[in-house]
């Protein structure tokens, strides 16, 4: 799809402060797929397609959510989580991607995974990093992420567990899960 046509869909889709981070999102989206080798055109429409579903009624996501049998876990989970895995659906199914890793991207862009493939990590960390973005930390992120796209993942989940933490919130399992994961890799294999 033409980048043109595919912003022109999200644009409608979006309030103008999301459509900006959109723009935001893909722009460090193609900076990170080409010093770290994705394919920058997956990278562009996955990170145009990202909030796709953002500004969907709460009750239309649990709909999906349930009716697709997506994790069951989802629903228990804050609510600022589900616009991933239906925005992943609906840009399937209203828009016409097809591409699984498009929508592994997608879907896996709020809460990361075990096995996170260079696409969902190039998507994750552009919605981090992104321009537009300014809390506590994306300084550090975005330096890392000059260098090592895995340790800046890593420090971006980090960052994200402990702000739940210290606000009280539950924290999704593939989040805990997907920093695990990647820092066991990092780290060589080495549990100490």
């Amino acid at each position: 799809m033409e980048r043109t046509k595919a912003l022109q869909i999200v644009k409608e889709a979006l309030t103008e402060k999301r459509y900006i981070h959109t723009v935001g999102v893909m722009e460090t989206a193609i900076q990170l797929a080409n010093r770290f080798g994705a394919d920058t055109q997956k990278a562009e429409i996955a990170a145009i397609f990202h909030d796709y579903a953002k500004f969907r009624p709460v009750e239309e996501m649990r709909h999906i959510i349930i009716t697709q049998h997506m994790a069951s876990d989802l629903v228990e989970h804050n609510e600022e989580l589900w616009h991933a895995p239906v925005g992943a659906f609906l840009v399937e199914k209203e828009v016409g991607v097809k591409d699984s890793e498009i929508l592994d991207a997608i879907k896996y862009h709020t809460s990361g995974r075990i096995n996170m493939t260079l696409l969902d990590k190039v998507i994750f960390l552009a919605d981090y990093i992104e321009p537009g973005r300014d809390f506590p930390g994306v300084e550090e992120v975005r330096q890392s992420a000059k260098e090592n796209l895995d340790i800046a993942v890593v420090q971006s989940l980090r960052n994200t567990i402990q702000f739940l933490l210290k606000r009280n919130q539950r924290i999704y399992p593939k989040t805990v899960d997907a920093y695990n994961d990647l820092l066991l890799k990092i780290k060589g294999g080495n549990k100490g």
